[in-house]
């Protein structure tokens, strides 16, 4: 389709506005705790000798993000007395989530390591607990045309928050120590209390939940009565299995491979982050042309692809172009499957329930991530590097297969009346059909 003046207008239109920059802001927010428990603390514990055994079950504490649907229906049903429905939650988690990672840097992996595990759950379940409210917050702040695009955007502050984090924390620990990169990451939250504050309140939809039971009941019932609702569960469960499982044990590969930490800092997440925008943004825009489904199919494909350069590099070894060309292509296709991902899912929730059908969908992506994911360090040990990532690639496998066999997925979509969602319309070819 020929490109006009007109349409061109229109798509830098939907890029920036004030509506996209909160998205990105809140999306800085949201990666920036995520890799502070993963490849940051790893790096850490794997520096001071800690075995790979005990990294790989430190794991277990991003439980909150798989159980997050649990609490998100008094998020829901509740508001505090100030900012509203969504933001007073969202400063008041902000605030818990800085003093708990601040609170790392005063503790010892070594001599207090179940202090570092227990003060590592609470970030993870205020960080879980903000996912929930700003994924509410962009399902209803944003229109129905602008889900694509802002899933994008927020992969791009996503992205910009893990590298801060995760890239900017590993070349700052060489200098300054992981405690005070901890105490420092903790006063980054700042940005996010600030947007939350000066962000508008979303409009409350019609016909909410008036009492806890309703809450508890409704988001469920409303979901599972739909046709393909524990396909479309099975299916998100599985589709970044392979992936997810590789990226648990990324971080010690690279120490066993021999690279320090300024090269991890500076070609794993300085590089992979220009990759993962360059992907973001390729992957709204081919959301656009191709529609979710055929979206979905080709960026699993490249997923599986950039799981098996990690077993090239593995046999390779000691080599920072290669490093280069293996980050670069994974975060390339993790940005583009991400916005796919998260659009898709996003069209599926109903407006009235949205922190917890949301927390609902996101919580079973969270489950490569820690149940899974907490052996992948007895497999490496056993298998070795380069068997690891090869098994990590077959099991992408199954998701690829389920995706074949239910290209007509259905969803429901809102008015914006808040009427009664459809049980069988498909999910659009792009995202300008919806509207």
């Amino acid at each position: 389709m020929a490109i006009t003046k007109k349409s061109l207008q229109a798509w830098i239109q939907l890029c920036f506005n004030l509506r996209m920059l909160i998205t990105f802001v809140m999306g800085f927010s949201s990666g920036l705790p995520l890799l502070l428990t993963i490849s940051v603390l790893q790096v850490w514990m794997r520096q001071e000798g800690v075995d790979l055994s005990t990294i790989g079950l430190m794991a277990l504490v991003g439980l909150p993000y798989t159980l997050k649907f649990v609490w998100a229906l008094f998020l829901d049903r509740f508001s505090l007395p100030f900012l509203g429905r969504r933001r007073g939650w969202l400063l008041l988690i902000q605030v818990l989530l800085g003093l708990a990672i601040a609170s790392i840097g005063l503790s010892d992996p070594i001599s207090s390591p179940w202090l570092i595990a227990l003060l590592a759950l609470f970030v993870t379940f205020f960080s879980a607990s903000q996912d929930i409210v700003i994924d509410a917050y962009r399902r209803e702040h944003l229109t129905e045309n602008e889900l694509g695009m802002g899933s994008s955007l927020y992969v791009y502050g996503y992205r910009t928050g893990m590298l801060l984090a995760s890239g900017g924390g590993l070349i700052l620990a060489d200098s300054i120590g992981f405690a005070a990169v901890f105490m420092l990451m903790g006063m980054c939250m700042a940005i996010g209390i600030v947007t939350t504050l000066l962000s508008p309140e979303p409009q409350t939809p019609a016909n909410l939940p008036t009492s806890l039971k309703a809450a508890v009941v409704e988001p469920f019932r409303e979901y599972f009565t739909r046709n393909s609702a524990w396909t479309i569960l099975l299916f998100i469960l599985l589709y970044k299995l392979g992936d997810t499982l590789a990226s648990a044990m990324t971080s010690p590969f690279y120490v066993d491979m021999g690279f320090s930490s300024s090269e991890i800092g500076v070609t794993v997440k300085l590089f992979g982050f220009w990759a993962t925008l360059i992907g973001a943004f390729l992957g709204g825009a081919l959301i656009l042309q191709l529609g979710i489904y055929r979206s979905l199919w080709l960026f699993g494909i490249l997923q599986m692809l950039s799981t098996a350069g990690f077993a090239v590099l593995a046999e390779v070894g000691y080599n920072l172009n290669m490093l280069a060309a293996v980050i670069g292509f994974e975060n390339l296709t993790a940005g583009m499957g991400t916005a796919a991902y998260m659009a898709f899912m996003a069209a599926l929730t109903d407006k009235r329930f949205t922190a917890t059908q949301y927390a609902l969908l996101t919580s079973l992506m969270g489950v490569p991530r820690t149940l899974i994911s907490a052996p992948s360090g007895y497999l490496a040990e056993i298998m070795g590097w380069t068997e690891f990532f090869i098994l990590c690639t077959v099991i992408a496998l199954p998701g690829l297969w389920l995706l074949r066999n239910f290209s007509n997925w259905h969803s429901h979509s809102n008015s914006e009346q808040n009427k009664a969602p459809e049980q069988n319309q498909p999910i659009p070819s792009t995202i300008e059909e919806k509207t």
